[in-house]
């Protein structure tokens, strides 16, 4: 039996490259989309504001302020971008705000995160606003890769149904980003206890690292930099990688090529490719968590040309030989990509099947005790 336990953790999370951290975002896009097209003459405002529902210091709030110096070079008019931080209610306070302001002259975008996306989608009662309607300005992917204790027995992934041990993992909300982790061993069939309230990632690696928890995953970026050393030194065991979307097909990441995806090692485990609901509901949180995690956002109703003015500095910023040289470590590697080709995707993303939502609900309740309210 699955089980959920709740606690507060008093790990603080401190996350680096507040400005200008890392390299590579401007080259060929693994998700295999393009950017915005031409000149928009724009009536930008002169001073725009960045609304980002979460704390400062946080991997959205580092990516907004790293992008934000980019953006004035490029976005036409050069207006001048400052963060605000709005956070609160998992991310859903910042947003409400966002949308409620009716703010439709540039003067505001929304920052994103998969996290936001996830409460739109789980059809929380207290969201407020509607991706379906709204604009995507500017986006950028990532990966993940799920890895294990090598105390576990566990070599690879074809392993995972004869572990000597319970599967034990450290999250920070079952209605977050561990969703996805969560849904990747439901569509496995593999049982996993869960212990949410940790304050970042960082700190549920630690855990790992002293034996606290068995199994983890982190965004690919974090995986390379902090993950791959315990790997060589023989302290962690790579499992599988969330992948990449290419063709409507999720391919494995080219950032962790020799990594198998969820899909692979289902067809490992069971001798045939996924199917039915739980993998339904996987893919259904996946391509807006993942493909299109971070992400700027402008109201219903905003001027065509402000849109199309983010939409062309997406060329301008990944061509930038500063932004090429600098964004590795906040990109993590994955390009760019304008809100153009990605629109209509989107659109069908959060016009998720009532069914598909439903099965999500009952696997958080049934497998994790966790219900939402006004659900």
């Amino acid at each position: 039996m699955k089980r959920t336990t709740m606690f507060g953790s008093r790990t603080r999370v401190v996350l680096a490259a507040m400005a200008a951290v890392g390299l590579a975002a401007g080259c060929s896009n693994p998700q295999g989309l393009g950017s915005g097209g031409g000149e928009a003459s724009s009536d930008m405002p002169a001073r725009t504001e960045l609304v980002i529902p979460y704390s400062e210091g946080g991997g959205t709030d580092t990516w907004a302020r790293f992008l934000a110096p980019y953006l004035e070079k490029h976005v036409a008019g050069n207006p001048s971008f400052t963060p605000k931080n709005v956070p609160g209610g998992e991310s859903i306070t910042g947003s409400n705000q966002f949308v409620q302001s009716g703010g439709k002259d540039g003067s505001q975008v929304l920052v994103t995160s998969g996290t936001t996306y996830f409460q739109a989608l789980l059809g929380r009662s207290e969201v407020r606003f509607d991706f379906t309607k709204m604009r995507p300005l500017i986006l950028n992917g990532t990966g993940g890769v799920i890895y294990t204790s090598p105390s576990t027995g566990i070599r690879s992934a074809k392993d995972l149904a004869d572990a000597k041990k319970p599967l034990g993992y450290g999250g920070i909300s079952a209605t977050g980003l561990d969703l996805t982790m969560l849904q990747a061993f439901d569509v496995l069939g593999i049982d996993l206890d869960a212990t949410f309230g940790f304050e970042g990632r960082g700190p549920a690696r630690l855990a790992f690292e002293r034996g606290e928890v068995n199994v983890d995953y982190q965004t690919t970026s974090a995986y390379l930099t902090q993950v791959k050393p315990l790997v060589d030194e023989g302290k962690a065991i790579p499992l599988m990688s969330f992948g990449i979307l290419k063709d409507g097909e999720i391919v494995r990441d080219p950032n962790v090529p020799d990594l198998p995806t969820v899909e692979e090692v289902y067809q490992q485990l069971h001798g045939k490719a996924p199917s039915g609901a739980a993998y339904e509901a996987y893919r259904a949180f996946l391509i807006p968590g993942y493909v299109y995690q971070k992400g700027l956002w402008a109201n219903e109703g905003t001027p065509e040309k402000i849109v199309q003015s983010y939409w062309d500095a997406v060329d301008k910023i990944s061509n930038d030989e500063k932004f090429a040289s600098s964004s590795e470590d906040v990109l993590g590697g994955y390009p760019l990509y304008s809100g153009k080709e990605a629109e209509e995707e989107l659109r069908k993303a959060f016009r998720i099947d009532p069914a598909v939502r439903k099965y999500t609900l009952d696997m958080l309740k049934q497998s994790y005790g966790v219900t939402l309210e006004g659900n």
